[in-house]
């Protein structure tokens, strides 16, 4: 795939992320609640951290290690941003995160369902894998939404601050085939 796909839904546009998206996103993941509930969000979000991360998702793109969406109002405004990146040959990891005004409103929950259909019919992986630090069980909730089922919980995963942390790992399968 040379060109980024754009995928629409029923009220989102899920598109590449963008240099104009740059202080949104940094604007969104000031909040400390993005670092205390992920696994890889650091805490100050910095404008510096949005460029690399920005960087980081165009390469994996040229790569094709990695698909990650800038999350999309119709008017093309951002809202959050959604990914999977290939783990392996036939896997990928999910990844997801919104901006706290547009919480328990179904957005990650639609944009994970086209991203997900996306993964099994174009990418043709054979397995969708995400995980949630096991205090973030609302990100767990929405996995559970777009079919996927838990798989472990595995102890201690993450170290952040010094501490170490559970994940709850959930998959899908590809039934397309």
């Amino acid at each position: 795939m040379n060109e980024f796909p754009i995928i629409e839904t029923e009220r989102l546009i899920l598109s590449q992320l963008e240099e104009k998206d740059i202080p949104f996103i940094t604007e969104y993941l000031q909040h400390r609640i993005f670092s205390d509930l992920t696994s890889n969000i650091p805490y100050p979000y910095t404008e510096n951290d949005a460029q690399l991360w920005l960087k980081m998702s165009k390469e994996a793109f040229e790569d094709h290690t990695g698909y990650t969406f800038g999350i999309r109002n119709k008017e093309g405004h951002i809202i959050g941003a959604i990914g999977l990146h290939d783990r392996d040959d036939d896997k990928a990891e999910l990844g997801y995160w919104i901006g706290m005004s547009y919480w328990n409103k179904g957005y990650v929950t639609e944009a994970a369902k086209a991203i997900v259909h996306f993964g099994f019919k174009e990418l043709k992986f054979n397995k969708i894998f995400a995980t949630h630090l096991y205090q973030n069980p609302a990100s767990g909730k929405i996995m559970e939404k777009i079919g996927m089922e838990k798989e472990a919980v595995l102890k201690q995963d993450v170290k952040k601050g010094g501490e170490y942390f559970d994940l709850v790992m959930y998959s899908i399968f590809n039934d397309m085939k």
